[in-house]
């Protein structure tokens, strides 16, 4: 006969997520006060006799343990196949983040669509009726048969984290995904769904069912205003992969990237693009970054970027104007700021060029963000030639520039000017015609 007993009472800090087991009125945690709200966690149930005691936990040897082919399967998107590693992992919780708009609801609703047409999927969503998210399929499934689609598709709306794991318990499909685990509360804790608590326990709940059923889970998470997972650190140490949808709100370009991943690897980006239909895969992203490029305008100049194991041409373009302000402004865009500054600083002092004197805006066109060192070249070359005004037609810089003007080699050169060989640019700038930035210029001025 199970016998209850009191309900357990624990403080968290609402800022950090620091557990105590009484009221402390400064969190020792984060340093934040009267921040540790009282939480009460349930009446915890014993057994008389022993006869329901659980079964101990028996260890199994690592060479007892079979893993199969199939404990991964196709998402239905080669690039997001890519990001996770070859494919979804059976069991595996997934949180998929971006800022709001950037089309994560609607490359998750394609990913069901997709693998609807074989398997059952479960898609949740907190923030949306079913006849919304209905609405959204049809605009994507339009001119395209649904008879299978609509057959395995299930579609459930509702806000209550508890409600929804025993939904997944009781379907046990082949894929959920929830939208959005800030939308998710429970009575169980206290505190408004998005709080540090309601986000801990809606995610504890869903990683335990996904270990348990053996069922893939896609989490949507918002982002905060500073770009990062909303939510308590320990969402992103619970969950298998953490995916970051980015893109520009006026641009069509999105970038999947992965910023943990347990299963694979956490470098390698997959590319889409926003289009009336929905998120279409790009395969080369060179031709989608290079379609509007002009090769005899000055400023503009070509570099080839890695991202994981995949190289492409990106255009990088600089504006150069006569300033009359004692601090001459410097913006850029795609690129970090703090880079910028100090390859102005290399030019003017090892190249004399008057960069002093002229504003310096920098862009990287298609608004993709570049972190790749091996566009440090490109940057002065760019900067270069829109402060002589002179165009560098079909030119590609590949080289890290250093403190003190030299040319240092990039991981992937010879991949990277194969990939401008394939775009017919045989004018490479790399450590390897260069040893020095200075010798570039010169070499550049002498062509005039």
């Amino acid at each position: 006969m199970a016998s209850k007993t009191k309900s357990r009472i624990s403080y968290v800090c609402q800022e950090c997520g620091y557990d105590s087991p009484e009221w402390l009125g400064k969190c020792p945690e984060c340093g934040s006060w009267n921040s540790l709200k009282e939480i009460r966690l349930g009446p915890s149930v014993s057994f008389s006799g022993g006869t329901a005691a659980a079964k101990p936990a028996l260890p199994k040897k690592l060479r007892d343990i079979s893993v199969s082919s199939s404990s991964r399967f196709p998402s239905g998107f080669s690039e997001m196949d890519t990001v996770l590693g070859g494919g979804i992992v059976q069991g595996g919780v997934i949180l998929l983040a971006g800022d709001p708009g950037v089309g994560k609801s609607t490359l998750l609703l394609q990913l069901c669509l997709l693998l609807g047409k074989k398997q059952e999927v479960l898609y949740i969503s907190g923030e949306e009726s079913v006849e919304q998210v209905k609405m959204r399929a049809t605009r994507l499934l339009s001119g395209k048969k649904v008879a299978n689609v609509l057959e395995n598709v299930l579609l459930l709306s509702l806000t209550d984290s508890d409600q929804a794991v025993a939904a997944i318990a009781d379907v046990k499909p082949s894929l959920v995904i929830l939208d959005s685990i800030q939308t998710m509360q429970s009575v169980n804790v206290a505190g408004l769904s998005g709080s540090i608590p309601q986000v801990r326990y809606g995610a504890l709940q869903l990683v335990r069912l996904a270990k348990e059923l053996g069922v893939p889970i896609i989490i949507v998470g918002h982002v905060t205003k500073e770009g990062m997972v909303a939510g308590p650190m320990v969402l992103s140490h619970m969950v298998d992969t953490v995916l970051f949808l980015e893109g520009e709100k006026f641009s069509r370009i999105r970038l999947l990237r992965s910023l943990k991943n347990r299963f694979g690897p956490v470098d390698e980006v997959g590319v889409f693009s926003m289009e009336e239909g929905g998120m279409e895969q790009v395969s080369d992203p060179s031709q989608l970054f290079l379609t509007d490029h002009k090769t005899d305008v000055p400023g503009s100049v070509l570099v080839v970027t890695m991202e994981g194991s995949r190289a492409f041409l990106v255009e990088l373009q600089a504006l150069a104007v006569s300033s009359r302000l004692p601090m001459p402004r410097r913006v850029a865009s795609g690129i970090d700021p703090r880079r910028l500054e100090l390859l102005l600083a290399v030019l003017q002092k090892h190249c004399r060029l008057p960069v002093d004197t002229a504003d310096i805006f920098v862009n990287v066109a298609g608004g993709m963000k570049l972190s790749d060192p091996a566009v440090d070249l490109a940057v002065c070359l760019a900067v270069y030639s829109s402060m002589k005004n002179v165009p560098l037609p079909r030119t590609v810089g590949i080289a890290e520039v250093g403190l003190l003007g030299e040319l240092r080699r990039v991981s992937g050169v010879e991949k990277r000017i194969k990939q401008s060989k394939q775009f017919g640019f045989t004018r490479i700038i790399s450590h390897l015609t260069h040893a020095t930035l200075p010798q570039v210029l010169e070499s550049l001025e002498s062509r005039k």
